[in-house]
């Protein structure tokens, strides 16, 4: 019973301070869908699931918003050519995307919002699968992309949903031309 007191005075202290600040500061994790889309005809894309962690800040401007961010990410993809043949990229990266929003619902704990904006990727590892026919040397150190979607707050905690594609070829060589595609879902704790 304790606990539980403890814990409600905790929650009724934050929860003020976080409805009314101009700024969040929070962290955030997830997992990603990622899949990479090709330029030759011979392969078909799969998606390959990995996860994300990292931090945000959002600066609140009346109904609307900006929201950078910063996190450690796993993506890549796998290309199966005709033949049977798969190809997979593991990478790991630091993303950090710059979003635009805009707050659709603001009532009381309970907020929904929809953002958009770029993100930049800087590659720290990268993998590909023993067999393939693709060189490590083509994968490009840092790529360029968009993210756009919707979150939802409540209390203390958020929730985002986006989709993410790059603009830029993520492997550029002689055989392959590839962009990368993911669908990201985190999930977010605002400690400020």
């Amino acid at each position: 019973m304790k606990r539980i007191a403890i814990i409600l005075l905790f929650t009724s202290f934050l929860l003020p301070a976080t409805a009314q600040s101009p700024i969040n500061l929070g962290l955030k994790g997830g997992i990603n869908s990622a899949k990479l889309t090709s330029n030759l005809d011979e392969y078909n894309e799969e998606s390959i699931s990995k996860f994300h962690a990292g931090a945000f800040v959002r600066v609140n401007l009346g109904n609307i918003y900006v929201q950078p961010e910063g996190y450690f990410n796993t993506k890549g993809g796998e290309l199966k050519s005709t033949s049977g043949v798969v190809s997979s990229f593991d990478l790991k990266t630091v993303d950090v995307p710059v979003l635009l929003g805009v707050h659709i619902i603001k009532k009381g704990p309970l907020g929904v919002r929809a953002n958009a904006g770029p993100v930049f990727s800087f590659v720290t590892d990268k993998e590909l699968n023993e067999g393939t026919t693709f060189n490590r040397d083509y994968i490009e150190d840092n790529f360029f992309g968009w993210q756009y979607g919707v979150g939802a707050d409540f209390m203390m905690f958020t929730l985002d949903v986006r989709m993410e594609n790059s603009s830029g070829e993520l492997y550029s060589g002689p055989d392959l031309e590839s962009k990368s595609k993911s669908f990201v879902i985190s999930l977010g704790i605002k400690l400020l």
